[in-house]
């Protein structure tokens, strides 16, 4: 008979789908009879010993957590150091494990999620501790190694694909008296893969989005101002998607906020479409509107893509099931059998093939002169923006969504500054 508990975290920037993975973990585990805890904004938590009893939310609630946007349980963006450098962290975990009868240990997140899990995994076994680790994918990055694709990616894109060719129906139509150039800001640090979604909204290179900067190219901004001009004389208007990640060629980003760093290392970004905009205005002399979607790209779960909310509760039923089965420190990822039609499966990647790993835009997604997807590119992107997936709507006209009661359990330890 099995028993112990499962505890379950999300980590990191949320996702308009991973409730739905947090969903379909909560609806396994109660399948196989096994209790979970959520920990409160992710390691963080843990570490606090600030535990959520999910048993005390009913089914209904669990399965409109399915459709509901954010991190039901709070996430964080906290990084463990080395097991050496950071002991006395995962020392406490260990004790918090152990206090609880935590056997199976389930963190969603990106690739320094992964990696924590796997110092995890590593921790319970040097203590002796029978504990099962499991990495379970989330980032609208994705960027995620070894996986085709990842949970959260596929409804991010599908809104900045739908979002950028009604944005470019607007520009269209004022372009004669009014803005000749817009500039969409997308999410992606190192990887251009949101940026290259955008690509999906239009089909020739006189259709919106006409220029996509890519971070994996260097920023050159006088070939830009070059190519803005020559598509607004010959199309009348130009749509600019750019990726926040965007870099000149000394290796500084364009968008650096000048925040300092948060706590995985990252420079602050944002502000690369008004920065642009600006520049435009002041070279070219043309009106110039921007945006910067930010968090409306990863919460727009009323815009979610089917594939993406099916992939993102697969990974969640199979990190369940994995665990029950003992296998330790690996992911369930996403493996895609067929282009057309569309076919995945799921199957488990060692832990230690994901952790710190970064999957960029492979070259061949990338337009020769550098501003624009490939067939290629369309190909495997299409895939994962199709399907709608809405939540049911109030009378009110807004989106019922679910707030956990978020019970918490007694705790057993004394207080801990993590």
């Amino acid at each position: 008979m099995t028993t112990g508990t499962l505890l379950y975290a999300q980590s990191g920037g949320v996702t308009a789908v991973i409730n739905a993975t947090a969903a379909s973990v909560i609806a396994t585990a109660r399948a196989h009879k096994i209790k979970v805890l959520a920990a409160r904004n992710g390691i963080l938590g843990a570490l606090r010993e600030e535990l959520i009893d999910t048993s005390k939310e009913s089914a209904a609630a669990i399965r409109a957590l399915a459709h509901t946007p954010g991190g039901a349980f709070g996430s964080c963006r906290v990084k463990l150091k080395s097991l050496e450098q950071d002991r006395a962290r995962y020392e406490r975990l260990i004790d918090v494990f152990r206090a609880h009868d935590v056997r199976y240990f389930l963190y969603n997140g990106g690739n320094d999620s992964a990696d924590t899990a796997l110092k995890v995994s590593q921790l319970a076994a040097q203590f002796d501790y029978p504990m099962t680790c499991i990495g379970v994918p989330k980032t609208v990055d994705n960027d995620l190694a070894v996986t085709d694709c990842c949970p959260g990616f596929g409804s991010a894109a599908k809104y900045t694909a739908v979002s950028v060719r009604e944005a470019a129906l607007d520009v269209a139509a004022m372009a004669e008296t009014s803005t000749k150039v817009f500039v969409y800001e997308a999410m992606g640090r190192h990887a251009g893969w949101l940026a290259a979604a955008a690509g999906l909204a239009g089909q020739g290179v006189d259709e919106a989005p006409h220029l996509i900067l890519f971070p994996e190219l260097v920023f050159d901004e006088a070939k830009f101002f070059a190519q803005v001009k020559a598509i607004v004389e010959r199309v009348g208007y130009c749509v600019v998607v750019a990726s926040e990640g965007i870099q000149t060629a000394d290796g500084k980003f364009v968008a650096d906020a000048g925040g300092g760093k948060d706590s995985f290392g990252h420079t602050q970004l944002g502000g690369v479409a008004s920065h642009l905009a600006a520049r435009v205005k002041d070279t070219l002399g043309y009106k110039v509107h921007w945006t910067l979607p930010d968090y409306l790209q990863r919460s727009a779960r009323h815009l979610a893509s089917k594939a993406d909310v099916a992939q993102a509760q697969a990974v969640g039923k199979a990190a369940v099931e994995f665990a029950l089965k003992g296998m330790n420190a690996v992911m369930p990822v996403i493996v895609r059998t067929s282009d057309q039609p569309y076919r995945w499966k799921i199957e488990a990647a060692p832990l230690t093939k994901v952790a710190n790993h970064e999957k960029k835009m492979p070259a061949n997604f990338i337009r020769k002169d550098g501003y624009g997807i490939t067939p290629a590119a369309r190909r495997y992107l299409e895939p994962l923006i199709r399907g709608e997936a809405p939540p049911p709507y109030g009378s009110d006209g807004l989106p019922k969504y679910v707030a956990l009661k978020n019970v918490a359990v007694r705790r057993k330890l004394p207080d801990f500054a993590a």
